[in-house]
């Protein structure tokens, strides 16, 4: 098989959730979420074996709803979080929360075909990320003195209970004799928390350099900072944010930069991207127009600092310099229908990764506003007279943005792209029919990076 063929794998239900495994950096490794109506959705642990071209897989049940957007900790390789949907009360609502993989299975543990009929284990349920629990702790617990355990259904709703404690109904069923997954308050000092009631959870961003205990979600209107105790297993909300101005705002995406010592957090509602400093939950920048229509995706620049990239239904990519929102820096136009991802590179910030309901991915590369616009630097001491002048002469010709490849191995809208977080020069796409394919930047591009 030749060293640059893509791999394909097939997931048995659609699928729009992709995420490299962040703290994973020795193998390659891929989280996808589904999204079924009928059945139990899943999240697939898949393995990329570089070597022998070979995909293997672990499954993993994801009983609480369709997976919507899925987000794995940068320091705990068994900690994901994911922002789902499922009904209750003949409504349709959206939740988040984090989990953890089963310690036996978790990636590393390989699948063979005669396992592929072996039930597949459950995710468990670490904490929520419910914005009605404003100002808390949600958190698998026990109920104080004098309150009975009971199984609690789907509810998604704050209830007022007598005396001085506040219960938090959560989202899971669970048996009688099990544990039940409950959250007690005190009412005063949160006259506010019921003017929450439930929101829609969009998207769970982890700090990028942290230790896995701080993630922002975003929630309808409201952008909140959450801290993660004790294994992961309890989320206390730090602080939040709202967006005001006039009609039903929304947020649709957000990314936390790697920047600034971890500060600052972009988001999109509508047609704006907005920046926020996580320390006082304050807006810093906005950008009102940045695209013609929805912004469905953001992502930072891993190696300049002020850098932002952005894509919406407009079909454009842009390139933001946030000291000047003015103008963007450099606007791409290579898609024909809505972009819903672009992504970094995180080694080789000339690389961005686009993908579209076009059911194309696009490889581009941006070296006129990289960190190395002009190529890889060298030191002078090593380089003959001869290759000086090349060199010289190189340095003299402005860099030259191109796309380097297409990708038309999906046959649906393509929700979701990532690049491995092990390996710099491998990506992944997803697309709805539930189509995975792995591919890498052409070699002869690698090398020119390189050399």
């Amino acid at each position: 098989m030749e060293d640059d063929a893509p791999v394909i794998y097939g997931l048995e239900f659609q699928a729009r959730a992709l995420t490299p495994q962040t703290a994973e950096t020795d193998a390659i490794r891929f989280l996808v979420g589904t999204q079924s109506l009928k059945y139990d959705n899943q999240v697939h642990v898949i393995d990329f074996d570089d070597e022998n071209n070979i995909i293997n897989k672990t499954v993993l049940l994801h009983q609480a709803g369709e997976i919507w957007h899925i987000s794995a900790s940068p320091a705990d390789r068994g900690v994901l979080a994911t922002c789902y949907s499922q009904a209750a009360d003949s409504k349709v609502v959206t939740c988040a929360a984090v989990w953890r993989m089963p310690a036996e299975l978790e990636p590393g543990s390989q699948e063979s075909p005669e396992d592929a009929a072996s039930p597949a284990h459950a995710l468990e349920l670490l904490c929520l990320l419910e914005p009605a629990a404003r100002g808390s702790t949600a958190c698998a617990s026990c109920p104080p003195d004098g309150a009975s355990p009971r199984a609690l259904l789907h509810t998604h709703r704050a209830e007022l209970c007598p005396g001085p404690f506040l219960l938090m109904s959560v989202l899971l069923e669970v048996p009688v004799t099990g544990v039940i997954q409950v959250s007690f308050l005190r009412n005063p000092g949160f006259p506010s928390l019921l003017s929450f009631g439930h929101l829609w959870s969009c998207s769970v961003a982890w700090e990028p350099a942290g230790d896995g205990k701080r993630v922002v979600s975003l929630a309808d209107s409201h952008i909140l900072l959450w801290d993660l105790e004790g294994s992961s297993s309890q989320a206390t909300l730090a602080s939040s944010a709202s967006l005001e101005g006039k009609g039903q705002l929304k947020f649709t995406t957000g990314r936390w930069s790697p920047h600034h010592n971890c500060s600052q957090v972009a988001t999109a509602n509508d047609t704006a991207i907005r920046g926020w400093d996580t320390r006082t939950m304050s807006q810093i920048y906005c950008i009102e127009s940045a695209h013609g229509q929805l912004v469905r995706d953001l992502d930072f620049n891993p190696n300049k600092q002020y850098y932002l990239a952005s894509c919406g239904d407009d079909c454009k990519v842009k390139f933001w310099d946030t000291r000047n929102v003015a103008e963007p820096v450099k606007t791409l136009e290579e898609h024909s229908h809505w972009v819903w991802n672009v992504r970094y590179n995180h080694s080789h910030d000339q690389l961005v990764l686009t993908g579209s309901s076009d059911s194309r991915v696009i490889l581009s590369n941006m070296v006129s506003i990289s960190s190395e616009p002009f190529g890889h630097l060298v030191d002078d001491d090593d380089l003959s007279d001869q290759e000086e002048r090349r060199l010289e002469e190189k340095s003299q010709e402005p860099p030259q943005d191109s796309v380097i490849a297409t990708y038309e191995e999906h046959e649906d809208s393509v929700y979701a792209v990532d690049w491995s977080s092990a390996d710099p020069w491998l990506f992944a796409s997803l697309s709805y029919d539930g189509r995975l394919v792995i591919n890498r930047v052409p070699r002869a591009l690698k090398y020119h990076i390189l050399l």
